[in-house]
């Protein structure tokens, strides 16, 4: 049987923060995961009429893909500057770390979201639990109020996360217009796109809010995969939306790390670690890859090869000449390659 990676961990199966009938929260960060460095995830289940609350991070900012149903997000940044808009699955946004928001599903079936932040053990601050921290008297001198008013108000400096509405939802005219918070990923063209797969890319060449954090929306077909590659600068958090897939990560003493990820799987690759990816089981895999630069970038396994000489290449893999492969020129990676050998042995997936 083999051994579980160190690299992957459920996010569907993982640490549940909480649960009722308005919705869920589950969360992996470097406590459960401990792999985690700079980056951690959550997934938001709210259903019909529930909220989460309005809350602030205090040390990460967040990225967040809606998967399924329509929300109404809204934020209060510096300076008093508040925005609202609709996001809806396929769609995006981004909170500053500090920044007031909250998230309200306004749609008649459930909403859910994946939710990446920028520290491996992020904290928030619930606003309701913000209130419970101070007295009747400081509230009252605070919204010119007696302080009578705030006595039916619930006091605790627990936050409840998520919370539920009464009635139908208040969504304001204006967030039906564009808003810098939000980013429509999946409506924009792909900017690779093959046979083998295709890659829609938020980041900061077509998104200016972000500014340490980004994600690809990765797509591989069974008959594609993505190429082995490393990330210099960025490490890399992925989570399986759709399908099932085989990875390799090879670790600096060379030992290496062969695991399967399933769907509500997170995987985690520390920066410059070489790695790839290819679809099993599956027509294709839908990968949410969240990164902890604002512009990743990689180096493929591919392009390598066309950097060296010939008789470079030799010495190197400690072949003749003659017997080198005919390798490809290529001065750019495709990041995607088509599979044209016969898909190595599954081994156990314990």
């Amino acid at each position: 049987m083999r051994k579980p990676s160190i690299h992957v961990a459920s996010l569907v199966g993982g640490e549940e923060m909480f649960r009722s009938e308005l919705g869920s929260i589950h969360r992996l960060n470097a406590d459960n995961f401990p792999v985690l460095n700079g980056l951690s995830i959550k997934r938001l289940r709210l259903a019909p009429n529930a909220i989460r609350e309005p809350h602030w991070h205090v040390n990460a900012t967040e990225l967040t893909y809606c998967t399924s149903g329509q929300a109404l997000v809204s934020v209060l940044d510096n300076g008093s500057k508040f925005s609202s808009f609709l996001v809806s699955a396929g769609e995006m946004f981004h909170i500053e770390s500090g920044a007031l928001h909250h998230v309200e599903n306004v749609g008649d079936t459930d909403a859910e979201f994946i939710i990446a932040f920028r520290h491996e053990r992020p904290e928030d601050f619930g606003f309701g639990a913000a209130l419970g921290a101070m007295t009747d008297a400081v509230l009252g001198n605070t919204y010119d109020l007696p302080s009578e008013a705030f006595a039916d108000i619930r006091r605790s400096t627990t936050a409840k996360l998520i919370v539920g509405r009464e009635g139908a939802p208040d969504i304001p005219s204006t967030a039906h217009f564009g808003d810098p918070h939000h980013f429509a990923v999946e409506a924009i063209a792909p900017p690779l796109e093959s046979s083998a797969g295709s890659v829609r890319t938020a980041r900061e060449q077509y998104w200016a809010a972000l500014h340490d954090i980004s994600m690809y929306s990765l797509r591989i077909s069974e008959d594609g995969m993505r190429e082995p590659h490393w990330h210099p600068v960025t490490a890399e958090m992925g989570y399986v939306h759709k399908g099932s897939a085989r990875m390799t990560i090879m670790n600096p003493d060379g030992a290496l790390d062969t695991y399967i990820v399933n769907e509500g799987e997170v995987y985690f690759v520390p920066r410059a670690y070489p790695h790839h990816i290819e679809v099993i089981d599956a027509p294709q895999i839908h990968l949410l890859i969240f990164f902890d630069q604002p512009t990743p970038a990689d180096i493929g396994y591919r392009a390598s090869m066309s950097a060296y000489s010939r008789k470079v290449l030799a010495a190197t893999f400690g072949v003749a000449l003659d017997d080198l492969p005919n390798f490809p020129f290529t001065p750019s990676d495709p990041l995607l390659v088509n599979r044209r050998n016969p898909l190595d042995p599954v081994a156990d997936r314990a």
